[in-house]
Parts: structure tokens; C-alpha cells; sequence
């Protein structure tokens, strides 16, 4: 049995994986024709045909609209502008809280801040990290106007259950669908099933333009106002005949014609390239599943996993070595795996509420009249997830071949193969 590469001996994984790169002759020959047509972006901020973009992202959001089977897409210059236009959009207003998960990343719930929201942060299921339905009802209070829903590393939440909540309390829910782009959740799209739903297009998900973002919606009224929160709604109302102001601060969201144009080639190739990541998951799970104290992914009934991430859940109660060893030895094998992911609650914006100004605002704003909590302990799975047991690849990161995952494969079963010898380190 050889030793392990942590002890000295040598490395299962040698080559260092190849980069994964969506990127081909197709969006190299769009991107000439843009630039030959001297249009890089047709926006204008005002109510004119140019407000709607130029030819790229017209037709960059008629084929959105129709792969994912919704009514409305809006592209935007990244998924945390989508967010941000997402949480206006839906009119929240000072003081409102929204409830978000403590499991993602940071934008999910400062989009809430922006508009002077307060977010309160449920916990999540121990099965696929999502929000949990019972917590998120635990937390619902007079004040709650919404949930932010991440449907994390590639795997839709409870959404038929949290769907029946919002409609219960009268809430808004907004799918952050980031990392689940063709991810399917009982016959539909998860993304689409939330009042908006935004994917991402930044350039380590799935599919990619650099940075950039579509938010889907079937609602009209919501599409239009996703449409002048992205473009200086505040200078478009007026001639439009928007009558409702509410939240009618726009920004610059705007995507360029070269970032369309790419993200229409990209879409083309969307159902390949889940494929490659299933199945890329599927060889790793067959090969690791039957290893002691390891939690390989769940998948739901009715659903797909598209592995933005590969999550893996370890016990050290199961092995009797602490996660930090197994992880060094693992990573000193080649293993691209990390510890933990993220409990928001307990960053400083949170823990010290230092958004705005020194004051604490908005949280100790006359118009918030809650006493929401971020204490450690309000998020027990969440935090015993971060603190002991989640471990992941991210599968995003590298192409994984066959013969790659393979090398995978071999490096944790000769790390277990020395379980013995790691409990003496």
C-alpha cells in the first residue's frame, strides 16, 4: 500500500486538471461580427426603441425566455444586479424584512439591504443545503414581505412547499438560481417557478459571458419594472406612463451587445454542458459512495442536480479523524476540495450591523419596528455544516474527465485505505 502523499510518499494527482472553458470558435466569430458592426451597446436611458437594448439582447431574451418556458427574460450585467433589480422590482420597502438563507453567497441577501430591507436568515436542510420550509415559517412575522431563495450548488429548494408558504402569508419569492441553470424540479425549470428567478452568466458558472445575468419572470408588471430598475427608471417614467414610483430609483444594469451575443452562443450549448457536469458527478459518486463517514449527493425525486458544486458530507464521528486532517491529506493527494461554504449571518456587516454610516442604519431606523437576531446558534444546520462537516469540489472549476474523476476516485479511497495512520496525526 503506498504512502500517503501528507506523510511524504508520492501524489495520486500529478497534471493539474484542465481549466473548465465553455468558450469556442462560435463565440469568437459572433464576437468579430459585433465588433465589425460598431454596435457594442444600443441602451439609451430614456423612453425610446433604444430602451429596450440593442438587436443582441433583444434576441438574447427571446431565446432565454423561450429555452426556460417563461414569459419575460431581462438580461442585466451580473446576477447581483438582477438581484438588486429583483428585490425592487417587487416593491419592498424600508423596513420590510425578507427572509434568505444563511447558505450563499453574500449578494442573496445584501440585494435585501439595498433597499433599505432587512433580511432575516432561516436555516437550511441538511439534504441538498437549501432553505428549509419550517424555518422559513418560523421566521415569517408581520413584517415579512418576501423570501430570497437560493437554489444552491446546482439543486432546487423545497419549491412546491415554499411556493404554498408565500401564497399562505402573501409573500413574494425570488429564486436566486445562480448556480442551477437547466436544473430540473418536478418538470419545470428550477429558476422559473418563484414570481422572478435570476441566473447567473458570470465566468465560473455553467455557462458564461464574462459577467452578466437574465431574470426571468411570467408576470408583466414585474418584467416592465425589472426593465427601469436596469435602466434609469427614474428618467423613463414619466414619458412611459409609469404611474406606480415605487422603488422607481434605476441604475445601470445594462448588458453589452458583445456579452449578448456571446450568451446566445452559450445557451446553444447549456444542455451539453449540464450533461458533462451529471455525468462528471455521477463517475465520482459510483466511484466514492460506499467509503465510511462520507454523505455523497442527494438528489430529490422529481429533480435534477447540475453540480455547480459537488457537496460532500463528512463525519468525523464515523471515522474518528477531524475534518481538517482528512481534508490535508485529500488535498494533498491533488484533491481540488475544500471545508465549509458560507453562514452570512455571522459576517461583520451583520454581527456589527454597520451597512450605512456608522449608526447601525437601517436597522435602527424609525421604520423598522423588529428585533431581528444574527446571534450564533439561530442557524444550527447551517453552522454545524460550516463548522464540522460540508466538504466539496467545485465542479465548475475544471473540465473532469473520465480520466480525471478517476484520479479523484483514487486519491480518496487511498486516503481512506489509511484511515489508521491519519488518527495518529
Amino acid at each position: 500500500m503506498s504512502q500517503l502523499a501528507l506523510m511524504g510518499g508520492d501524489r495520486t494527482i500529478t497534471k493539474p486538471f484542465s481549466r473548465y472553458n465553455t468558450i469556442g470558435p462560435e463565440e469568437s466569430s459572433t464576437v468579430q461580427e459585433v465588433l465589425k458592426s460598431g454596435v457594442l451597446s444600443r441602451f439609451l436611458g430614456c423612453w425610446d426603441p433604444d430602451f429596450f437594448g440593442g438587436e443582441q439582447v433583444q434576441a438574447l431574451e427571446v431565446e432565454w425566455a423561450a429555452y426556460f418556458s417563461v414569459g419575460y427574460a431581462v438580461t442585466v450585467n451580473s446576477n447581483t444586479s438582477g438581484l438588486i433589480a429583483a428585490v425592487g422590482a417587487i416593491g419592498i420597502e424600508p423596513g420590510d424584512e425578507v427572509i434568505v438563507s444563511p447558505w450563499t453567497m453574500s449578494a442573496s441577501a445584501t440585494s435585501i439591504l439595498i433597499w433599505n430591507g432587512i433580511p432575516v436568515f432561516a436555516d437550511i436542510e441538511g439534504e441538498t443545503f437549501n432553505l428549509d420550509p419550517l424555518s422559513i415559517e418560523r421566521n415569517i412575522t408581520p413584517r415579512t414581505r418576501a423570501i430570497m431563495l437560493p437554489d444552491i450548488f446546482g439543486h432546487a429548494a423545497d419549491l412546491d412547499a415554499i411556493m404554498d408558504l408565500a401564497e399562505k402569508h402573501s409573500l413574494k419569492v425570488i429564486e436566486d438560481a445562480a448556480q442551477v441553470p437547466g436544473a430540473v424540479y418536478r418538470g419545470r425549470y428550477a429558476g422559473t417557478i418563484g414570481h422572478i428567478g435570476v441566473y447567473s452568466l458570470n465566468y465560473h458558472k455553467h455557462v458564461h459571458t464574462g459577467e452578466g445575468g437574465v431574470c426571468v419572470t411570467n408576470d408583466p408588471v414585474l418584467a416592465e419594472r425589472l426593465q427601469l430598475i436596469r435602466n434609469h427608471a427614474e428618467a423613463v417614467v414619466e414619458d412611459k406612463g409609469v404611474t406606480d414610483l415605487t422603488n422607481m430609483i434605476g441604475f445601470n444594469f445594462r448588458m453589452t451587445e458583445i456579452e449578448a451575443a456571446i450568451g446566445r452562443e452559450q445557451l446553444k450549448k447549456l444542455p451539453a454542458l449540464v450533461g458533462q457536469r451529471i455525468a462528471a458527478a455521477d463517475r465520482l459518486t459510483a466511484g466514492i459512495r460506499d467509503l465510511k463517514g462520507i454523505r455523497v449527493p442527494v438528489v430529490k425525486a422529481g429533480c435534477t442536480h447540475v453540480y455547480y458544486v459537488y457537496p460532500l458530507v463528512y463525519s468525523e464521528r464515523e471515522t474518528g479523524i477531524p475534518r481538517k486532517t482528512i481534508l490535508a491529506a485529500l488535498q494533498a493527494e491533488g484533491v481540488p476540495i475544500g471545508g465549509g461554504y458560507q453562514n452570512l449571518h455571522l459576517q461583520p456587516l451583520y454581527q456589527k450591523r454597520v451597512a450605512y454610516g456608522k449608526g447601525g442604519f437601517p436597522w435602527t431606523a424609525e421604520f423598522y419596528k423588529g428585533n431581528v437576531s444574527y446571534g450564533k446558534g439561530i442557524c444550527p444546520v447551517a453552522e454545524a455544516l460550516q463548522d464540522n462537516s460540508f466538504i466539496s469540489i467545485g465542479l465548475c472549476s475544471y473540465t473532469f474527465t473520465d480520466q480525471e474523476v478517476d484520479s479523484v476516485v483514487r486519491a480518496f479511497r487511498k486516503v481512506w485505505d489509511h484511515l489508521d495512520e491519519l488518527r495518529n496525526v
